[in-house]
């Protein structure tokens, strides 16, 4: 990418009841987007609520983080669902988010997928198309973050979808631009100095080094930051720095 700006997201609102996860507040005051549970996957309404609240303080804009129900696997588990199942799923996931959201004083701007929902859809063109309609029908003028280089881009598109590229910080990834499965050792990464340089190759040079070693293109609009992983804040605080250093305004996508 040659932009001197770039969208920093993250997963938030994942806290449920006693069980805390996560470091929303402090996540808050470095990204620029905050994908926030629906409560699916993670995140019950006062959490939620009380993140939404925060993003609505720091000026951040948030999106619906709609996933298979699947509260047990954290919705990392393949649903082998209908359309009328996921469809409905969606739909009700982005209607209580935005109805919370109109409370804390925000609204939703866009709509990424979590986990098993997100990497299915990039391919299987016939549950995205429930995931499509379903934003749609609610609000035409939300927009879809997908895994760039997926065929999920194009297929939304084509329905006048807008459609943002997203790539990981902390994840690696294979030749062909598709994540290495957090099942294998490497999957996920953990030191700051390294995740920040990446990011910063992926804005200037428009890819990373993947897997097995060789140069591999990612084209990304907005990149994901974990706010879960051991040492969250310390990564994204490395990766803003690392950013302003080189004059890369941060800046959400959907401004």
């Amino acid at each position: 990418m040659t932009s001197k700006h770039i969208d920093l997201n993250s997963d938030l609102g994942e806290s449920y009841g006693a069980w805390k996860m996560g470091n929303d507040e402090q996540i808050l005051g470095i990204v620029s987007s905050a994908n926030i549970a629906c409560g699916f996957h993670a995140g019950d309404p006062s959490n939620i609520l009380s993140t939404l609240k925060h993003a609505a303080k720091h000026d951040v804009c948030v999106g619906a983080h709609v996933s298979y129900p699947d509260l047990v696997g954290f919705g990392r588990r393949n649903m082998d669902l209908s359309y009328e199942e996921l469809y409905a799923d969606v739909l009700y996931q982005i209607s209580a988010l935005q109805g919370l959201a109109q409370v804390a004083g925000t609204k939703i701007s866009y709509v990424k997928p979590h986990g098993a929902l997100y990497n299915t859809i990039a391919t299987n063109l016939t549950q995205a198309q429930a995931v499509i309609d379903a934003i749609q029908h609610f609000d035409k003028t939300l927009v879809l973050v997908a895994l760039a280089g997926s065929p999920l881009i194009k297929f939304a598109r084509e329905q006048r979808l807008s459609v943002i590229s997203e790539a990981f910080a902390d994840r690696a990834y294979h030749r062909d631009g598709t994540l290495v499965s957090r099942r294998l050792e490497g999957a996920v990464l953990h030191d700051a100095e390294i995740i920040a340089q990446r990011v910063l190759n992926m804005i200037q040079n428009g890819g990373i080094e993947s897997m097995e070693g060789d140069f591999t293109v990612i084209q990304a609009d907005t990149i994901c930051l974990h706010g879960d992983t051991l040492g969250a804040v310390k990564m994204a605080a490395k990766i803003r720095d690392v950013l302003l250093e080189n004059k890369i305004e941060i800046r959400a996508f959907s401004r």
